[in-house]
């Protein structure tokens, strides 16, 4: 019994495993939105700040003009518009159209150019 288990195999582990891009499009899309939630719980947290008064604003806006501030808006910003793109291609999906798999790889691509044109947009609106 014990032979038997020595010369079996093991199962590969998940480095060895390349996922398709439509399943890493579905993952970054669940992690966008834990991001998009801690991003809303971080802006009711900026608005209670302006509601203390003058010297949190100060602070407040301190805080975002420093380099890392700065890099967490625009990456809760692409999130959004990632988010954004990706739930479009899930609207997609439910007409019934998109499920072959050079339309879904193409629209994997279609949304991360989409998001970051978008995001990019952003930065010049602002």
């Amino acid at each position: 019994m014990d032979q038997q288990k020595k010369i079996r195999p093991l199962s590969p582990h998940l480095q060895v495993y390349k996922l398709p891009l439509n399943a890493v499009a579905s993952i970054v899309h669940r992690i966008t939105g834990v991001i998009l939630s801690i991003g809303l719980l971080l802006f009711v947290g900026s608005l209670l700040t302006v509601s203390v008064g003058e010297d949190a604003y100060i602070t407040l806006q301190n805080l975002m003009n420093h380099a890392l501030g700065t890099l967490i808006l625009w990456l809760f910003i692409y999130a959004l518009f990632f988010h954004l793109c990706h739930g479009v291609r899930h609207l997609i999906w439910d007409a019934g159209s998109g499920f072959e798999r050079e339309h879904m790889d193409r629209n994997v691509y279609i949304e991360l150019i989409a998001s970051v044109i978008l995001t990019v947009a952003g930065f010049f609106l602002l």
